[in-house]
């Protein structure tokens, strides 16, 4: 669509990187907002984004490497182009979880308390980010059918091929991932244990993108299985049991105090 929004003299604007900032900005205030009544101070939140930032940029990027890792090992160089692009979901969120839970216990805040509020600032950043994926064309579709198809036609996006119809998959998981946030706002006050609405954000997404990956059309991200998965579906249904075997763990406890 438009990779990039405006120039600025030399400076370019692009709209991948503003759609990310908004959700940021956002996510900031929601986590402002809930935080405070654990005396969590501007700061304080200031810190947690700057590390969240650390985890999602390194992890998203390992993953991205580790997709091809012998492209990267023969040339190494190719690490360092681009910086800013190329990155995976899960592999933001697989080291950001540990470094959400030491930062947790270190300003002795409850950990499943905090992750039911990191789940609403994850959904914003997420879902947002998805939108910059559709502006800039990454993350496209296959090809499909005109009715069910959007054509990217810039010179400069991602998506491949140009003039094509193709799924609106990034459209598709930001509504999923927005859609998610609004849900989460609802079962607030009504979920039965701490950490439901993180397992919750999880969950759904993971089965949403399993979903998904048969829509997506670009394939240099690689399969495992002679094909048959992709490496984001088996780290979804790896997520999946292991939310599952959480949910079920969390809802004993749940039951366990309330009969105590």
């Amino acid at each position: 669509m438009y990779p990039e929004l405006f120039h600025l003299g030399k400076f370019t604007v692009y709209s991948y990187g503003f759609m990310i900032l908004t959700g940021a900005v956002l996510a900031w205030i929601y986590l402002y907002r809930k935080t405070r009544s654990f005396g969590l101070k501007s700061d304080d939140v200031s810190g947690f984004f700057l590390l969240a930032f650390a985890a999602v940029f390194v992890g998203g990027k390992l993953f991205f490497y580790l997709e091809d890792p012998m492209r990267y090992i023969q040339n190494p160089a190719e690490m360092l182009e681009s910086p800013g692009a190329g990155f995976v979901f899960y592999g933001s969120f697989l080291l950001a979880v540990p470094a959400f839970i030491w930062w947790f216990r270190r300003h002795k805040l409850p950990v499943w308390t905090m992750f039911d509020i990191i789940a609403g600032c994850g959904t914003l950043v997420h879902g947002f980010g998805r939108i910059g994926c559709f502006m800039a064309g990454c993350c496209y579709g296959k090809v499909c059918d005109p009715a069910w198809g959007i054509r990217f036609t810039h010179p400069d996006t991602h998506a491949r091929p140009i003039g094509e119809p193709l799924y609106p998959t990034q459209l598709l998981e930001a509504a999923l991932i927005l859609g998610l946030f609004g849900l989460m706002q609802v079962l607030h006050k009504r979920k039965r244990f701490e950490g439901q609405l993180f397992l919750l954000y999880v969950l759904v997404y993971a089965a949403g993108r399993f979903g998904l990956e048969y829509l997506r059309g670009d394939e240099s991200r690689g399969y495992l299985f002679g094909g048959l998965l992709s490496h984001s579906q088996l780290i979804s249904l790896l997520l999946i049991a292991a939310v599952t075997a959480f949910w079920m763990y969390r809802s004993r406890q749940a039951r366990t105090n309330l009969s105590a």
